[in-house]
This record gives structure tokens, C-alpha cells and sequence, in this order.
């Protein structure tokens, strides 16, 4: 299932535990997390570069990426919701 690939930014309005978004705005919307699906993390040199979430919401499966040095989040792609 090939999904549409962005790469914009988005705001994380609210985390579990401190990590695991859920909520965020996308294009001045917000979406409320239902499930995160899964996550990874990707390393570079040993040290934690990026972590990857796929999420749901009511609408549509997100992959939403944090730079964990800045702590900048992005939207990497996105499925319309079965």
C-alpha cells in the first residue's frame, strides 16, 4: 500500500508519556491520535538521529517524524483511512 509521501511540518500539540504524540496540527488542523501503530527509531554513527512514528486518527495513517536533535517534527507520508 503505497502512501503519499510529503515532507512538511507539523506542531505535536500533545505527547504520551512524554514521547508518543498524541495530537498534532497539520495545515492548521489538529488530529487527535487514536492508536500509534508502530515506531522506530534510525541512528547515524551510533547516536539517535530520528524517531518514527505511524499513527491513526479517524481519517487517515500518518508517518510523523521527530529530529530528535532539534526537536523538529515533519510529516513524512500519509494513507487515506479504509
Amino acid at each position: 500500500m503505497a502512501g503519499l509521501r510529503l515532507a512538511e511540518p507539523v506542531q505535536v500539540a500533545d505527547k504520551q508519556n512524554g514521547f508518543f504524540p498524541r495530537a498534532f496540527v497539520w495545515r492548521g488542523r489538529r488530529h487527535d491520535v487514536r492508536a500509534v501503530v508502530a515506531c522506530r527509531t534510525e541512528n547515524r554513527r551510533g547516536q539517535v538521529r530520528r524517531h518514527l512514528f505511524r499513527v491513526r486518527t479517524d481519517r487517515a495513517v500518518f508517518e510523523l517524524a521527530q529530529d530528535v536533535r532539534r526537536d523538529l517534527w515533519q510529516l513524512e507520508q500519509m494513507w487515506a483511512a479504509e
